[in-house]
């Protein structure tokens, strides 16, 4: 399948980018879990470009090796937790690499993984990453080398991230970082810290660059975009009172989308992840009114059931959501919409797991990214819930739900046949090397044969066939628009 159903978080990616001649060291870098990880691995890139580094995929020759990492499940953190005793081994050939640990899971287990496991030489969190040629001095020195403090006001607006792996076509663009909403589940507000936006004009500057170098697409990431909000004046800290914040002027998240698109009408906009409680109208009628605003909205909802979503500290009911479905099905009626949900939450009974299936039903989601609940340490869940659901009942109510999804995702893909869509070509197809895959507006993705195109192009493409997840079809012509 080209498009999986179920999200297990990215796995491994080791990421290479052309290098500086005069650069003589090696820096393997390998990124795990949300796209905010790879995007922050560029900027990683880039700051020790600076430093001397070229990056490789090859760890053996690496004189610097980083993992950055993700803590939302306990089985993203096992996964990285092999791949340091694999680093470590290559170690004891190499005794001359560091290896380092970035991002989430370096901000909580910063102690155990410097002073009880000894399996690390730095530990740098996500707010830290400018700090990395002092920690490297630390490290060259002989000594362990750590800052996990988190800011409320780094967002890396000015560093140019190095587009690292990749296809040339599409690119990440950071816009807001951290987050406020505290839902009990999650940990993303303990090692990220506090909610803070990004300048629109450097965003802007960012979008603007990537278009030069021939990128054809872009996505907004923030773990709230919806949120994003900028004053004209700074940052909220930099003004007095409220009266004087209520006078500058203020972009919001609307604005913004509408600044992108039209700083590149001919590139495409996504953006990811919104939050239920935050996604207004008007971004609605920002999409709808420019045809190069992907209709494509990755809307979490974590449970059908009030009583959890209220447990969760979702600040929205399961009515709240059907009103906000129905909006977006009003205002953008071949909108794509996908899920985030949660199996087994603490106290989640046979009743709660049959309205989220009755909300999916309602709902018929596009794709989905579904998982059994995991207590994670240091949420509002672990320190006041009791992980009461038995393991098997996780389980089923997880099949029962991906189950749901595969339905609704083949109903989806079905309704394309017989259209011609827009494509941006993205790669080859992974099954075959005589087909290209891109994506459509909805985010769906489709395969078709190569032909006379390459990445890049933006192609209409007949479907005449689908499974539940890939469109299949044949390239009628170049899009007008490209």
């Amino acid at each position: 399948m080209e498009e999986k159903i179920i999200n297990e978080e990215r796995q491994g990616e080791s990421l290479v980018v052309a290098g500086i001649s005069e650069n003589k060291r090696k820096l393997f870098i390998e990124s795990y879990g949300c796209q905010m990880n790879f995007s922050d691995s560029e900027i990683v890139a880039s700051i020790l470009k600076d430093q001397g580094y070229n990056t490789t995929q090859n760890l053996e020759e690496a004189d610097l090796v980083l993992v950055n990492t993700c803590s939302i499940r306990d089985k993203a953190e096992q996964t990285v937790r092999k791949r340091l005793e694999h680093y470590n081994a290559v170690k004891r050939i190499n005794p001359g690499m560091k290896v380092g640990v970035l991002g989430c899971m370096a901000e909580r287990l910063k102690s155990k993984f410097l002073e009880e496991e000894k399996i690390v030489d730095m530990v740098v969190g996500p707010d830290a990453y400018k700090d990395l040629p002092n920690l490297l001095k630390e490290v060259e020195d002989g000594r362990d080398a750590v800052n996990v403090i988190l800011s409320k006001e780094e967002t890396y607006g000015d560093i140019a991230p190095v587009r690292l792996g990749g296809n040339g076509v599409t690119a990440f663009v950071s816009i807001t970082r951290g987050c406020d909403n505290m839902c009990t589940f999650c940990v993303v507000p303990f090692t990220r810290g506090r909610e803070r936006s990004r300048d629109p004009q450097s965003i802007v500057a960012e979008v603007n660059d990537l278009a030069e170098k021939g990128y054809k697409e872009v996505t907004l990431l923030g773990q709230n975009v919806d949120s994003y909000l900028w004053y004209g004046g700074g940052l909220k800290k930099d003004f007095k009172n409220a009266t004087e914040m209520q006078k500058a002027t203020a972009t919001n998240f609307s604005a913004l989308l509408e600044l992108v698109a039209q700083a590149q009408p001919g590139m495409r906009i996504r953006f990811s992840t919104s939050n239920p409680q935050d996604m207004t109208e008007d971004v609605l009628h920002a999409m709808s009114r420019h045809k190069n605003i992907c209709n494509y909205i990755h809307l979490p909802v974590q449970s059908g059931s009030t009583q959890v979503l209220k447990a969760m500290n979702r600040q929205h009911t399961r009515e709240e959501y059907f009103e906000l479905i129905d909006k977006v099905r009003e205002i953008l009626p071949d909108c794509g919409i996908s899920q985030d949900m949660i199996a087994g939450f603490p106290g989640e009974t046979e009743e709660d797991h049959q309205d989220t299936l009755s909300l999916m039903e309602y709902v018929k989601y596009d794709f989905g990214f579904m998982f059994m609940y995991s207590e994670r340490p240091g949420t509002m869940a672990a320190r006041k819930l009791e992980d009461d659901i038995p393991t098997e009942i996780k389980k089923r109510r997880l099949t029962e739900i991906i189950n749901m999804q595969q339905k609704h995702s083949a109903y989806r893909t079905a309704q394309f046949v017989g259209q011609t869509v827009e494509i941006l070509i993205e790669k080859e197809s992974k099954k075959s090397d005589a087909h290209w895959s891109g994506r459509n507006p909805q985010n769906t993705v489709a395969v078709f044969p190569k032909e006379n195109y390459k990445p890049g192009d933006l192609v209409m493409v007949k479907i005449n066939d689908c499974t539940s997840t890939t469109l299949i079809g044949e390239a009628v012509g170049y899009s007008k628009q490209d």
